[in-house]
């Protein structure tokens, strides 16, 4: 027999109160307990884990800093040589910055009436064109790739073949502009397979229909421009307004995809010549163009590039046109 005692609290008064238990009642209590489980630290070594946490806790600081660190890895490894920035080379500032637009030009508000077309005569202006300063200021990273591209085509066409590829090339491109010239001087609507313009050309024109539709109020076509006091020329494709805003445009073909204006090369330095030009040409007395486009064609007729270069981008692209001329006119 075991005595129960249990403590009873009310108020200040504390009551104790005992009761006898059978053993039988422990004995059922014992099997209603649930058998203990193994715990999972049960196998480690306790005394050699105590160790370690002790070692671990009392344990000193290293005392080296980050500067006898580096004095040790420099032992091992050798010196640390540090990167020098790279910079990016300045970019040269022409001898004589001509002005791109001319303040001077008295404008004529009417845009009616057909497209000027001036045809260019050899005989009257021995000036050099845009065209010929571009080739003959190439740079030494230019002057490789088309090197390399041109003896690539060699290795696979041979030099007859190579000459006829080129021959086809420029009368593709010959074609086409005689066809843009027609579509914009008569303003007819380009359909496809229109049979008055050759199978050479439709796929061009295919590409660029989207373009056409932008474009409205053309002032210049294939018209030569000239400026007297720098004494260069070249011949304008196009002078328009695409999506509201007077542009010189320039239409290209291309076998590959341009979709951004770095593959186009020189020809945004063309098209800024050709419009720093046009604003100095007493021959073209409307608005003074201040913006370029570049319309890439393909001859499988899938959408053509069009890069836009705002007054921005055209007046960078006129320093760099300064540049190029300011080297030709070095080597004369």
């Amino acid at each position: 027999m075991f005595t129960l005692s249990r403590v009873f609290s009310s108020g200040s008064i504390i009551v104790f109160q005992s009761t006898a238990l059978p053993v039988s009642y422990f004995s059922a209590c014992h099997c209603l307990t649930y058998p203990k489980k193994n715990s999972p630290y049960s196998a480690v070594d306790s005394e050699r884990y105590s160790s370690l946490v002790k070692a671990v806790m009392t344990s000193r600081v290293s005392s080296q800093t980050p500067e006898s660190l580096q004095v040790e890895d420099e032992h091992i490894y050798g010196p640390v040589v540090k990167a020098q920035k790279l910079s990016r080379p300045e970019m040269r500032e022409p001898k004589t910055l001509h002005p791109f637009l001319n303040p001077e030009r008295i404008l004529a508000t009417d845009e009616s009436g057909p497209p000027v077309r001036i045809q260019l005569n050899r005989s009257k202006s021995f000036a050099p064109s845009v065209t010929r300063i571009l080739q003959q200021t190439l740079s030494t990273e230019q002057m490789f790739y088309l090197d390399r591209w041109k003896r690539r085509m060699v290795a696979e066409l041979g030099e007859e073949g190579f000459k006829q590829y080129s021959q086809n090339i420029f009368k593709q491109g010959k074609l086409f502009h005689s066809a843009l010239e027609h579509i914009l001087m008569s303003g007819v609507t380009w359909t496809s397979g229109t049979p008055e313009y050759p199978p050479d050309v439709q796929g061009y024109l295919q590409s660029i229909s989207h373009i056409l539709e932008d474009v409205r109020a053309v002032r210049a076509i294939e018209s030569t421009v000239q400026h007297g006091p720098l004494n260069y020329l070249g011949v304008v494709d196009c002078v328009a307004r695409y999506r509201g805003v007077l542009c010189v445009i320039d239409w290209k073909t291309s076998e590959k995809p341009k979709p951004f204006l770095s593959n186009t090369y020189d020809n945004p330095v063309q098209v800024a010549a050709y419009a720093g030009a046009l604003n100095a040409d007493e021959n073209y007395n409307y608005q003074v163009v201040e913006n370029g486009l570049i319309v890439v064609a393909y001859k499988d007729g899938s959408p053509a590039h069009a890069h836009k270069l705002d007054s921005e981008l055209m007046s960078e692209y006129w320093k760099t046109w300064l540049l190029r001329l300011e080297e030709f006119t070095e080597q004369r």
